[in-house]
């Protein structure tokens, strides 16, 4: 899975709209193989972008857990303490 690809499920709150939109893009420019594409193939990135980011709505509006949700600052400062160790 693509590193700048985070879990959205499970969080309170709820993952944004721009949340959804950016993991879309993330997963269309590493399957595409472009960060930015060419002019030529903008627009075919942008129907695949809003195809996957309903997709990844509707996934997640349809998902159900018994889990308490998790805390996005908890999880960011795991990953920092992961990524410190990591690098250290």
């Amino acid at each position: 899975m693509c590193r700048n690809i985070r879990p959205l499920h499970n969080f309170a709150p709820p993952a944004t709209a721009e949340e959804v939109q950016a993991a879309a893009l993330q997963y269309v420019r590493k399957v595409g193989g472009a960060s930015k594409p060419a002019r030529a193939n903008e627009e075919a990135y942008a129907r695949a972008t809003e195809a996957i980011a309903a997709a990844t709505q509707e996934l997640l509006d349809s998902l159900v857990t018994t889990a308490p949700p998790k805390d996005r600052q908890v999880e960011a400062d795991k990953a920092r303490e992961r990524a410190r160790a990591r690098y250290a």
